[in-house]
């Protein structure tokens, strides 16, 4: 059995919820990890992915797990969604990805979608600009995974 903490939530959301659980995933994680800046590098991320995951579920299903291994800390939300919107994440992520400098990019995002009405992207850039998360996906037909990934030296303390 991994002695590691992690916790998994599969619920029907809405907006109001995402606070309460970046709020839960903040307390849990200064709790285990020894550098609290991780701590809330991580309840940043979870509280884009959840947002993102919260607004664009076509069936109002979302679930977030967050995985501490040895060298890397993963925050993973799933949702069903649209296929424009699977196109759509794919893209963003793929640009987010290809973007040398994280800062630069979201910048230039906020000027870009300051007119905008619909998603913007700004969280994902968010998440590898402030969080320093590397982003990812996994689609499966109608089911998208974002994946947020960053690098640890794992010292779990108890608090």
């Amino acid at each position: 059995m991994d002695p590691r903490p992690y916790f998994h939530l599969s619920f029907r959301p809405n907006i109001k919820l995402v606070s309460t659980v970046r709020r839960f995933t903040d307390e849990f994680y200064r709790r285990v990890l020894a550098e609290q800046e991780i701590s809330a590098r991580l309840a940043l991320a979870t509280h884009e992915m959840l947002e993102n995951a919260v607004a664009y579920a076509t069936d109002g299903e979302t679930a977030i797990r967050i995985e501490l291994h040895e060298e890397k800390l993963v925050v993973k939300t799933w949702n069903r969604t649209t296929p424009d919107r699977l196109a759509a994440v794919r893209e963003m992520i793929d640009e987010i990805n290809r973007t040398a400098d994280a800062d630069e990019y979201y910048q230039t995002q906020l000027v870009k979608t300051a007119r905008r009405t619909d998603g913007s992207g700004l969280g994902l850039a968010r998440i590898r600009a402030e969080a320093l998360m590397t982003l990812g996906y996994e689609i499966d037909k109608d089911q998208l995974c974002i994946l947020a990934t960053t690098p640890i030296n794992v010292q779990v303390g108890a608090s």
